[in-house]
């Protein structure tokens, strides 16, 4: 039982990383139907940043955080300035493309600038915690409810501010939003640096119990498309809960079937759940 609940709260700590790096994908996605093949490149700069802010500037944690989120969330803003703002009219597959090319030139830099060595993250949240006869570290606690916290104030400003109704306007019909007078390129802008900040946030987080090195975004970023697929593309509920689905299954998975396969779990379960409703749990009009 014990190691149940343990496994219960691991997958708490992978959902909700899951979960914020899904919503800045599902964001982009559901706003721009841009698939950003780059979004995981943007969690891995957003590691980098953190680290580099403390190790080398020694700033605090959480200081070294909100610059990181303030760095790769302009790195967002110029990707859309500079890329898929250009490629609007565009076929559908020059956007991907160029995706993947961001993708490629980020890794290369952080490979440049930090090499291609693991490194780790020091946490000022590395205690231990004993409730109830189980061990959790602080860090994980710290990064489930910063995931909710986040979530709450996404969900606060995408339902109560006029600008967060603007990008919902958005996400249902661009022209429609264009022609209501809404400034659909500041929404776009503003779109990318949430979902860069998200990332940013989430990689920051995560990364004192992983590593930081030039591929970690790899994973994270495939079982996010996993996550906004079995959620329905574009939605926000979607991508919330199936981040929750996808962490439960995978450390479930790891205790119960084996280790060795809980990264391929999120796909087997993309299938059963594609086969059962192929649009997803919660798609489009679900919003």
């Amino acid at each position: 039982m014990e190691i149940f609940v343990q496994q219960l709260f691991n997958g708490l700590t992978i959902g909700s990383v899951y979960s914020m790096v899904a919503l800045g994908l599902t964001l982009v996605y559901g706003i721009l139907h841009i698939p950003n093949f780059a979004h995981g490149a943007l969690y891995m700069m957003g590691g980098y940043i953190t680290l580099t802010m403390m190790t080398k500037l020694g700033f605090h944690y959480w200081l070294a955080i909100i610059v990181s989120v303030l760095a790769v969330g302009f790195i967002g803003v110029l990707m859309e300035r500079f890329v898929f703002n250009l490629l609007r009219d565009a076929p559908p597959i020059h956007d991907k493309i160029a995706a993947i090319g961001i993708l490629l030139f980020l890794e290369a830099f952080a490979q440049f600038v930090w090499g291609a060595d693991y490194q780790t993250m020091p946490t000022p949240y590395g205690q231990v915690v004993n409730l109830f006869g189980l061990t959790f570290t602080l860090q994980r606690i710290l990064i489930i409810v910063s995931a909710i916290i986040v979530m709450i104030l996404l969900y606060l400003f995408l339902k109560k501010t006029f600008t967060g109704a603007t990008i919902i306007a958005m996400a249902q019909n661009r022209e429609g939003a264009n022609l209501v007078g809404i400034n659909t390129n500041k929404v776009a802008m503003l779109t990318f640096m949430i979902s860069g900040g998200l990332a940013a946030l989430a990689a920051s987080l995560a990364a004192p119990i992983n590593l930081v090195f030039p591929g970690m975004g790899h994973l994270v970023i495939l079982k996010a498309f996993v996550i906004i697929i079995l959620g329905g593309m574009g939605s926000i509920p979607g991508a919330i809960i199936g981040g929750y689905i996808l962490g439960f299954s995978e450390s479930l998975g790891a205790t119960y079937i084996s280790n060795d396969y809980k990264d391929l779990i999120a796909f087997i379960l993309l299938v059963i759940i594609l086969t059962v409703k192929p649009t997803g749990l919660f798609a489009k009009g679900g919003h």
